[in-house]
């Protein structure tokens, strides 16, 4: 059974750091592709940073480049968020998800791209 289960959300004030963990289970994590999504009150999900399958390739939403670390353990099987210098704007439930199929620069943010999902952990970020 396939699960992906996130920790380390919280609350922090702005300028802060968190890191959050995407535990997964059930299949090889080597051969898959993981990304983070969060999403906001009244917003769309969006795709924050992503890990390609082998770990061969990262990317990065745009506003969170600099801030925000993705990496990967495999013989843990988790997958890492570091998260620093904290926003307000950063404020959002994150999700990480998994993608049996490798994603390229066009498609890492695309919600559809994923089989499977964890159940998110809100982040919030005020003073």
């Amino acid at each position: 059974q396939v699960q992906l289960v996130e920790s380390g959300g919280g609350l922090v004030q702005p300028g802060g750091s968190l890191r959050l963990s995407c535990a997964t289970s059930g299949f090889t994590l080597d051969y898959y592709s993981i990304t983070w999504f969060r999403q906001a009150p009244g917003k769309e999900r969006e795709g924050v940073s992503c890990t390609s399958h082998i770990g061969s390739s990262t990317y990065y939403e745009d506003s969170v480049k600099g801030r925000f670390t993705i990496s990967r353990d495999n013989a843990k099987n988790t997958v890492y968020l570091q998260m620093d210098n904290l926003k307000p704007e950063d404020t959002a439930n994150y999700y990480c998800a998994a993608s049996s199929h490798p994603v390229g620069s066009l498609t890492w943010t695309s919600v559809p791209s994923y089989q499977y999902w964890g159940q998110g952990t809100q982040v919030t970020v005020s003073s």
